[in-house]
C-alpha cells in the first residue's frame, strides 16, 4: 500500500489550487534548472533505473523510449507529443491530472523534451475534454507569464508547449494516428517501420508518450529513481493511477502502489464489491481492450503488468471496472464489439470486415439467437483479425470475446439454449449463479 508521503499527485481530487501558486506550494517547478544542468544523459538514465514504464497501455519501459531519440540532431527538430486522447472506455486518470494538477504535467514536458532534444511539445486532448483543455491551457498560460516555458525562460533552455483539441476519434489515441490528426490529416494509423522515434510528427523525430507518463517524470527526478523503484514489485514499480467504476460500492480513481493486490484495492478504497466478495462474477482489469478475468483468478492477484499478462489479461491503462453477479457479460461484450465497430477507421481489410462481423454475431449471441457451433467461428475469425492490422485496434475488438468465450462459455449457451425452447418470448437474460 502506498503512503502518502509517496503520492505524486497530492490534487488528485482538486481539493487544492490547480494554478501555478498551488503548484509551487506542491513542489512543482522545484530545482527544475538544476535537473536540466545534470545534462540530458542523466535525465535518461535516471529515468531508466527509475524502472518506469509507459501508464498509457503498453507498459513500455520510458526510459528506454527516450533514448530512442537520435543523439546528434541532423537538421530536423526534435518533438515531444503528449497522448491525452484517453477515449479506452472505463480510463479517466488522464482527465483528473489536466483538471487539477496540470503544472505537473507541463514540468514533465519540458524536462522530457529537454532529454530529447526537443524544444517544442504537443498536447493532443481528446474531443470531448471541454473542461479540461480551458484548465490546461490557463496552465500552460500561468507557465508562459511566469517565464517557465517559452523562448526565454529562466530555465535556460527555449521551450514551448502547444494543446491541440482533437475531434473525439478512439483511433487517434493510437500514436501514429494521433500524428497523422495532428498535421490535420485524416486519424489513421501509419505503417511502421518508419517508427517515430525517426520520421513522427511533420516527418522529424518524435516520441509519443501518455499524460501520466510525463506528469511523474518531474516528482521521479527530484526524488531520485532509487525513490520510485523501491515502491511496488521486481519490473513493475512505482506508483499508478487506478479507475476503478462498475460494481463497487464507492468507484473512485486512486493513486496507489503498482502491484497491490485487487482484494486491497476495492477493499481500501472502493467499500467492498457491492454485495460482498462473493457476488464478485468478473473483472476488466485495464480498460475494455484487455480480455476479462473471473473473480477466483483475481481476487487476491496483484495488480501489476507481468501478473495480469500471466492471467491472459493486461493492466493496460489500469481501468478496472467490475461486475457482479447481475451483469450479463454476454450482453456487455457485444456492447463493446458494437463499439470497436464503430471506432474501426476501415483502414485495414480483417478490422473494416472483422468488426462488424463479429459485432453482428455477438448481438445475435446477447439474445440466444445463434447456434452453438458459432462459438467456435466467432472465435476463430478474432484469431485472424487479432495481429493482422497496422494498430493494435484489431486486437483491441478480439481480445473481450476472446476472454468471454475462455472464461464463460457456458453462458452463451445457455442463451442459445434459453432461446431455442422460447425462440417468441421474452429477451433471454442469464440467471444470476
Amino acid at each position: 500500500m502506498l503512503h502518502d508521503r509517496d503520492r505524486i499527485f497530492t490534487n488528485l481530487y482538486g481539493l487544492h489550487d490547480a494554478g501555478l501558486k498551488g503548484a509551487l506550494k506542491r513542489g512543482n517547478w522545484d530545482g527544475t534548472k538544476h535537473i536540466l544542468v545534470m545534462g540530458r544523459d542523466w535525465i535518461i538514465d535516471e529515468m531508466k533505473a527509475s524502472g518506469l514504464r509507459g501508464r498509457g497501455g503498453a507498459g513500455f519501459p520510458t526510459g528506454m523510449k527516450w533514448s530512442f531519440m537520435p543523439k546528434v540532431n541532423d537538421g530536423r527538430p526534435h518533438y515531444l507529443v503528449v497522448n491525452a486522447d484517453e477515449s479506452e472506455p472505463g480510463t479517466c486518470k488522464d482527465r483528473e491530472i489536466m483538471r487539477h494538477d496540470p503544472h505537473l504535467l507541463i514540468e514533465g514536458c519540458l524536462l522530457a523534451s529537454f532529454a530529447m532534444g526537443a524544444h517544442a511539445a504537443y498536447i493532443y486532448m481528446r474531443g470531448e475534454y471541454i473542461a479540461e483543455r480551458h484548465a490546461l491551457q490557463k496552465a500552460v498560460d500561468e507557465a508562459y507569464a511566469a517565464k517557465l516555458v517559452g523562448k526565454d525562460n529562466i530555465h535556460g533552455y527555449p521551450f514551448d508547449i502547444y494543446v491541440h483539441h482533437g475531434a473525439g476519434a478512439y483511433i487517434c489515441g493510437e500514436e501514429t494516428a494521433l500524428l497523422e490528426s495532428l498535421e490535420g490529416k485524416k486519424g489513421q494509423p501509419r505503417l511502421k517501420p518508419p517508427f517515430p522515434a525517426n520520421m513522427g510528427l511533420y516527418g522529424c523525430p518524435t516520441t509519443v508518450n501518455n499524460v501520466e507518463s510525463i506528469a511523474v517524470a518531474g516528482t521521479i527526478l527530484r526524488r531520485g529513481a532509487a525513490w520510485f523503484n523501491s515502491i511496488g514489485r521486481p519490473n513493475n514499480v512505482g506508483t499508478k493511477l487506478f479507475c476503478v467504476s462498475g460494481h463497487v460500492n464507492t468507484p473512485c480513481n486512486v493513486e496507489e502502489a503498482m502491484g497491490l493486490t485487487f482484494r486491497e484495492l476495492i477493499d481500501t478504497h472502493c467499500g467492498g464489491i457491492r454485495g460482498g466478495w462473493d457476488n464478485l462474477k468478473a473483472v476488466i482489469p485495464g480498460g475494455s481492450s484487455v480480455p476479462m478475468v473471473p473473480a477466483h483468478e483475481i481476487i487476491d492477484a496483484p495488480m501489476d503488468f507481468d501478473t495480469l499478462r500471466g492471467l491472459k489479461s493486461g493492466l493496460g491503462t489500469a481501468a478496472v471496472i467490475v461486475m457482479d453477479k447481475s451483469t450479463d457479460l454476454v450482453s456487455a461484450i457485444a456492447r463493446l464489439a458494437h463499439f470497436y465497430k464503430h471506432e474501426s477507421c476501415g483502414q485495414c481489410t480483417p478490422c473494416r470486415e472483422g468488426t462488424g462481423w463479429m459485432a453482428r454475431v455477438m448481438a445475435r449471441m446477447a439474445e440466444g439467437r445463434a447456434h452453438k457451433r458459432e462459438i467456435d467461428m466467432l472465435l476463430d475469425v478474432s484469431t485472424r483479425i487479432e495481429g493482422h492490422t497496422i494498430c493494435a485496434l484489431g486486437d483491441a475488438a478480439a481480445w473481450p470475446i476472446q476472454g468471454l468465450i475462455r472464461h464463460f462459455r457456458h453462458e452463451i449457451e445457455a442463451k442459445i439454449d434459453q432461446y431455442s425452447a422460447n425462440p417468441h418470448g421474452e429477451p433471454v437474460r442469464v440467471a444470476a449463479e
